[in-house]
């Protein structure tokens, strides 16, 4: 599903910092799995290289039989919007839009009728437990249903892989709970491949595999 071969991160300044130092990894299909290591070890940056969102200094990653670093830009917004799925520990909803508008909006962005995405939609709302909270906007929700709504948009497209960063770093335990139950729930179930970065050493109980990184290298990985 994806491989990883000596992947490398520098950002450049006055002095560079070379946040990845030649990672090489591969994750399986329908695997969850968790990034873990302590703040500045390289996580977030690892992450947003797998899910497109950077570009590595060098290295390869391949997703199913494909060199998503050889991709054009156009290429990789489109892969991104019917491949990936990803989650924030920020939520990033819009504050104007409900619960079904926002997870309704990638489909409409794929040219989805509109019959087809509100009933797509509403089912996947319904599928993270928010059927009677369509309707509301993210002020009138909790910190969990949020991050709730944020998953559900996630996966409304069926996406290959679900990224989540941090995803319950802005949430109470009980909160932080129900959303690890409900990524188990949607790995186990529905096979959904979900590679996730956590700093939680609780969260391991919920996943398959643990790749523990230390100053931009693969320290260890835990099963």
């Amino acid at each position: 599903m994806i491989s990883v071969k000596d992947l490398t991160k520098t950002y450049a300044g006055d002095v560079p910092t070379q946040a990845l130092k030649g990672v090489s990894f591969e994750i399986g299909e329908g695997e969850f799995v968790a990034i873990m290591g302590r703040s500045g070890s390289g996580k977030s940056t690892l992450l947003h290289q797998l899910g497109l969102l950077d570009v590595p200094t060098s290295g390869e990653i391949s997703i199913g039989k494909n060199n998503v670093l050889s991709f054009s830009e156009k290429e990789k917004t489109s892969f991104r919007l019917n491949k990936l799925g990803y989650v924030f520990q920020e939520y990033a909803l819009l504050p104007e839009l409900t619960a079904l508008e926002t997870v309704y909006l990638p489909l409409m962005m794929c040219g989805i009728k509109k019959k087809e995405y509100l009933k797509t939609a509403s089912g996947v709302l319904e599928k993270v437990g928010l059927k009677d909270r369509l309707n509301h906007l993210p002020h009138e929700l909790s910190g969990g249903e949020q991050q709730r709504v944020a998953i559900a948009r996630a996966i409304v497209n069926n996406p290959k892989i679900l990224f989540a960063d941090e995803p319950c770093a802005n949430l109470d335990s009980e909160s932080s709970e129900i959303v690890l139950d409900l990524l188990k729930n949607l790995n186990k179930e529905f096979g959904q491949t979900i590679v996730m970065v956590t700093h939680e050493n609780e969260d391991r109980k919920y996943v398959d595999r643990v790749i523990w990184l230390k100053d931009g290298l693969i320290e260890k990985e835990e099963k």
